[in-house]
C-alpha cells in the first residue's frame, strides 16, 4: 500500500478514474458498511432483550435503513432493471444492486439521515480497518 494524499491519489490515476472510485467507495464499500453495522445493532438489541434465537437482522436492517425487506427492494431493483426475477443472485448484480440501494437512499432518505448514515457506515468501516481520508490528508491506497 502507498501512503498518498487525495490529490496525489487523484493525480496518479486521473480525475475521471478517482471520480469512479468515489462513486465504486460511496456507493457499494459504504453502503455495505451501513447494512453491517445496522445489523449489527439490531443483533445487539435482539440479545439484550434475550432474542438470540432470532436470525433475521438482515430484514431488520434493511427496513430501518430502506423501509422494506431485502426481498421488496431487490424485485423493485430487478424490475426496475428489467431483470429476472431469481432466486439467486451473483457478485455482479449484488453489487449494482447495492449501488442502486444507496441512489435509492439518497432519493428517498431525509437529508440528515443519510449524512447520519454514512457517517455510520465510515465509522464502521475505520474500526475494521480502513483509515483513508477522502477529502484531506493521507490515505492508504
Amino acid at each position: 500500500p502507498l501512503d498518498l494524499t487525495t490529490e496525489e491519489f487523484k493525480e496518479l490515476i486521473g480525475s475521471s478514474k478517482y471520480h469512479q472510485y468515489l462513486n465504486y467507495f460511496y456507493g457499494i464499500t459504504t453502503e455495505e458498511a451501513l447494512i453491517w453495522a445496522v445489523q449489527e445493532e439490531v443483533r445487539k438489541e435482539r440479545q439484550t432483550l434475550g432474542l438470540n434465537k432470532e436470525h433475521d437482522h438482515d430484514n431488520e436492517a434493511y427496513r430501518r435503513i430502506y423501509g422494506a425487506t431485502k426481498a421488496v427492494l431487490l424485485k423493485r431493483f430487478r424490475r426496475e432493471k428489467g431483470y429476472r426475477q431469481l432466486k439467486s443472485i451473483n457478485l455482479t448484480e449484488l453489487k449494482e444492486f447495492t449501488y442502486w440501494l444507496f441512489k435509492y437512499r439518497l432519493d428517498h432518505c431525509d437529508k440528515a439521515r443519510v449524512a447520519s448514515d454514512t457517517k455510520k457506515a465510515l465509522t464502521r468501516l475505520k474500526s475494521n480497518g480502513f483509515h483513508g481520508n477522502l477529502v484531506t490528508g493521507k490515505a492508504t491506497y
